[in-house]
């Protein structure tokens, strides 16, 4: 197999870039991208023309509307098969007749299909109605584009779910890839309560941070950067501790020391809290979303049902009355790991491709 992998941009190293570098592991292979931020190095990488246009990097979301064309101006027509990661416009790459393409979906475009109302909400009335018409085309295209994959793979039940709701399509479910074995535990943990995450309107910081102003006496340590940092910073009250970007060394002392890991995010699949787990953390989850299929409740840790402080502090003050097994809670986290993962995409690419030769 000639192979090309796509993946949407590669700006911050998150989730989905942990995913596209173990898939690289497998199929070490160019990779198209419309934005190249040279965080892979050692990686062929081939970046679309919006890389050369003002800001682009810093403010890659500008370009929203002219994604989808950036994505189909890249010409693959000497591979025989196509691996995208996508979670926006990967998937709508251009193919020929003769190519396998396989789509690690790890979510329907949440912007354009689920959070229209909260990334336009605070526009003036002129800016909103332009929002919303760019939102419609991404809609659009984001529909047409899937007639372009042969086989869709979920990172969880609950995405499986929204890509049949909404593309019509089957996923076949493989949880991401997660690095357990970089994870311990810690023989004795800490006074205080933890959150690693993005610093982004939907990850609902300022709603832990809220349930921490309720909670004088309990210490939230919150680890991460983004665009919300100087707003939640303005808003923290003295027991929540904004730490910023840490080493991935410094986040695992954390974590392991730490005696609960907070999520207040509807995620499609949530890595954070397997890595959590992974340091024999417990976790406090808001309870819908792929959380639902990486916690168990009373064991790995707790739910909280209403997205409001509130309902966190409750489950708070529920979690302290329980008591939980660290080694228990590790042992769990191993489903996710990286082994597993590569062992999983490994033989759906190598079973799509068989059938495809037949």
């Amino acid at each position: 197999m000639k192979i090309a992998l796509i993946h949407d941009w590669l700006v911050t190293l998150g989730g989905a870039e942990k995913v596209l570098e173990e898939i690289w592991n497998l199929y070490p292979s160019p990779i198209f991208t419309l934005f190249d931020g040279q965080i892979m190095p050692g990686k062929e990488v081939f970046s679309s023309f919006l890389q050369m246009m003002p800001g682009a990097f810093r403010h890659h979301r500008y370009y929203l509307p002219f994604f989808p064309w950036a994505i189909e101006k890249f010409k693959l027509q000497d591979f025989d098969v196509l691996l995208s990661s996508s979670h926006a416009v990967a998937k709508g790459i251009r193919t020929r007749k003769g190519q396998l393409h396989i789509c690690y979906c790890h979510t329907p475009m949440r912007y354009a299909w689920d959070l229209e109302e909260q990334y336009t909400e605070d526009l003036d009335p002129i800016r909103r109605w332009g929002a919303k018409a760019i939102l419609r085309y991404l809609r659009g295209w984001d529909l047409s584009a899937t007639s372009r994959v042969d086989h869709f793979i979920a990172n969880s039940n609950f995405v499986a779910q929204r890509i049949e709701r909404i593309y019509k399509r089957k996923a076949t479910v493989i949880y991401p890839p997660v690095s357990t074995e970089k994870f311990y535990l810690s023989e004795n943990k800490e006074d205080y309560y933890i959150t690693v995450s993005r610093l982004v309107p939907y990850k609902r910081i300022d709603l832990m941070i809220e349930a921490f102003k309720a909670l004088p006496h309990r210490k939230l340590i919150v680890v991460g950067d983004g665009p919300e940092m100087n707003r939640l910073k303005k808003m923290a009250p003295s027991n929540v501790e904004m730490k910023g970007r840490q080493s991935d060394a410094a986040v695992a002392s954390l974590l392991s020391r730490a005696k609960g890991f907070i999520f207040a995010a509807e995620e499609d699949f949530g890595i954070a809290p397997v890595e959590a787990e992974a340091s024999g953390t417990p976790v406090i989850a808001y309870g819908k979303g792929g959380v639902l299929e990486s916690v168990i409740s009373g064991k790995t840790g707790v739910f909280f049902q209403d997205p409001t402080a509130n309902s966190l502090v409750e489950a708070i003050l529920r979690f302290e009355t329980l008591s939980f097994d660290s080694k228990q809670i590790k042992d769990h986290a191993q489903q996710f790991g990286v082994d597993r993962f590569k062992r999983e995409f490994q033989a759906f690419v190598e079973q799509k491709w068989e059938e495809f030769l037949t």
